[in-house]
């Protein structure tokens, strides 16, 4: 096989030392890493011939479950041979052959991303008496034809800020607030910015009718979004690709994620029984 497309389906951890996905002179970023490994391997030489793409480019601390990335490679995928080379945090773990003209970016059909809110549920109902009622119906709001642009980051080169929102959706896990959001795009930063406005809106530092101004580009607002830890993209949808999911690569990955959750699981349980000055039963 010589020549041939594919669509790779990956995960990474937003950590420090990367920033972010896109390629940066200087800089290590997620995309980066791969196209090393890809070249060290064998599966590309030079990467302007690969027409390497990733489908959605996100920003430093920003985590991914099921990125997507198309490239033109010279020999069979073999997933653990490439992961072998790469960080545990990234990982490939799905693979499908597709069409030379197939573009990991313009022919996706729907995106998803989950924010989980870095602070317990409980603990923002204690400080700020939190109301999810009000948040639940700006999420509804939010579904639909918009012009989000004032919920993203102001780039020269985008003109079109009207995007349609399938669905926004808010619940509380394990005392976390969890949004998911889909649609077919988003725009920079679209995401941390609406999670922003519709936090302060629970908090009550914001009136429902000042979230709604949001809405009216007439004038444009400017503000710090949230944090983007709390962000993951969870899942990329194409239309007629069956996606190979190969099974020693996904397991890599989940024990990779359960290892983590113990690690940080003691953690998490050590700060909290230390703020007990008695312990005993």
């Amino acid at each position: 096989m010589t020549n041939s497309k594919f669509l790779f389906k990956i995960y990474y951890i937003g950590k420090k030392k990367y920033y972010g996905s896109q390629r940066q002179l200087n800089f290590l970023t997620i995309e980066k890493s791969i196209l090393s490994v890809l070249k060290s391997r064998g599966y590309i030489h030079k990467v302007n011939n690969s027409e390497f793409e990733f489908a959605s480019r996100t920003d430093r601390f920003v985590s991914a479950r099921g990125a997507c990335f198309t490239c033109i490679i010279e020999k069979e995928p073999i997933l653990m041979e490439i992961n072998s080379a790469l960080p545990n945090e990234i990982g490939i773990w799905a693979y499908a052959n597709v069409p030379l003209e197939f573009s990991a970016r313009y022919d996706a059909v729907l995106r998803h991303y989950i924010y989980i809110v870095p602070i317990p549920f409980s603990f923002l109902q204690k400080n700020s008496g939190i109301n999810i009622n009000i948040m639940e119906k700006a999420c509804k709001h939010l579904e639909g034809r918009h012009n989000f642009l004032n919920f993203s980051k102001t780039e020269a080169n985008v003109k079109n800020t009207i995007r349609d929102m399938v669905s926004v959706i808010l619940s509380i896990q394990d005392d976390y607030l969890i949004f998911q959001f889909k649609s077919k795009s988003f725009l920079r930063q679209q995401i941390r910015q609406i999670i922003k406005k519709v936090l302060d809106l629970g908090k009550g530092k914001i009136l429902y009718e000042d979230f709604l101004k949001l809405f009216d580009i007439s004038k444009v607002f400017s503000y710090q979004p949230a944090d983007p830890k709390g962000l993951i993209l969870w899942d990329i949808k194409y239309n007629n690709i069956k996606f190979i999911e190969d099974l020693k690569s996904k397991a890599r990955m989940n024990n990779f994620f359960l290892k983590k959750e113990i690690k940080f699981g003691l953690k998490n349980y050590l700060f909290r029984a230390l703020q007990h000055d008695d312990f005993s039963q």
